[in-house]
C-alpha cells in the first residue's frame, strides 16, 4: 500500500485589502515592501490608464457629435439604466 505525506505550509498567510490615502500611498507601498515577512500582490489597476480614459472621451465626444449630426443612432438613457 501507497501512502503520501503532504507537507504543511511553514506558515499560513492571510490576505488583507486596504484603503490607503492617496497622498499616503507611496510611502505606504514602500513600508510595506521593506517588511520579509510581507508579500505585496502585483497592483490592480482601479480603472483604466490616464490614457486610456483620455481616448475614450474622446471618442465619446466625436460619438456625441454625430448622434447631434444625426449621421449615427443614440441610445435612451432609460434604456442604458434599464440593463443595469
Amino acid at each position: 500500500m501507497n501512502t503520501q505525506t503532504l507537507e504543511r505550509p511553514k506558515y499560513r498567510q492571510q490576505r488583507v485589502m486596504l484603503n490607503v490615502a492617496t497622498h499616503k500611498y507611496d510611502f505606504f507601498m514602500e513600508l510595506m515592501r521593506s517588511f520579509d515577512f510581507v508579500k505585496v500582490a502585483k497592483e490592480e489597476s482601479d480603472g483604466d490608464s490616464r490614457e486610456k480614459i483620455i481616448a475614450n472621451l474622446k471618442e465619446a465626444a466625436k460619438d456625441l457629435k454625430l448622434i447631434k449630426a444625426g449621421k449615427l443612432e443614440g441610445r435612451p438613457a432609460r434604456e442604458l439604466l434599464n440593463e443595469l
